[in-house]
């Protein structure tokens, strides 16, 4: 039985690709650039801002335009951060069962706080969370293990105790790094690399609500 439960953010715990896709296609709005269906940027996600300008714009780091879009980027993102976010279906029934026992649960994602804490205060979550680790709240992100250190030490659990959870490769390797157990979520985005069964995760789930069997809180 596990002690905590601690979660990616973006494609794991909060559907937030919408309003990503948003932010690009204002963009190619500005260059007079037809919007590309949100589908087709779903998986570029987890990838952050790279990969949507990547994926949108053709834009990669070191390109001379590429400062300039990624901060326009998240400008366009922050003054529209949860319009059609929504959690993603069974988190918030799996956040209940461990809330009810007493157990805690957080988040450790490579979203900079400016964006992570309001996008949970406006999902309803940020004071529910035992720890929220951002992509700049520890010296390295994900997949260095030193974020997953960092919550386990806001919580007071020790790795080995509590569960992971993540749609990218990145999250399983730092929550491996730190003797955590992982979770892959077939759910998510799941990037553009290797597939999620060579991720090395130790559980693979198609939907959130067997979260609940592996983390001991059916």
């Amino acid at each position: 039985m596990f002690e905590a439960v601690l979660f990616d953010l973006d494609g794991t715990f909060a559907d937030t690709a919408p309003d990503l896709a948003a932010a690009l296609n204002r963009l190619r709005a500005d260059l007079d650039l037809a919007p590309v269906p949100p589908g087709q940027l779903r998986r570029f996600t987890s990838q952050g801002v790279r990969g949507m300008l990547n994926a949108g714009l053709d834009l990669r780091p070191g390109d001379p335009l590429y400062a300039q879009f990624y901060e326009r980027f998240l400008h366009y993102y922050s003054q529209d951060i949860c319009v059609a976010t929504t959690l993603f279906p069974g988190i918030d029934a799996l956040l209940f069962r461990f809330e009810s026992r007493g157990s805690p649960w957080g988040i450790i994602t490579n979203k900079a706080q400016r964006f992570t804490l309001p996008l949970l205060t406006r999902l309803g979550y940020a004071k529910r969370a035992a720890c929220v680790v951002s992509g700049d709240s520890a010296p390295r992100s994900k997949p260095a293990p030193q974020p997953m250190r960092l919550a386990c030490a806001l919580i007071g659990k020790e790795p080995a105790r509590c569960l992971y959870v993540g749609d990218d490769a990145r999250d399983i390797q730092a929550g491996r790094a730190v003797g955590m157990a992982t979770v892959a979520v077939r759910y998510g985005y799941l990037g553009d690399g290797d597939p999620i069964e060579n991720w090395g995760a130790d559980h693979l789930v198609d939907h959130a609500e067997e979260i609940a069997a592996l983390a001991g809180v059916q």
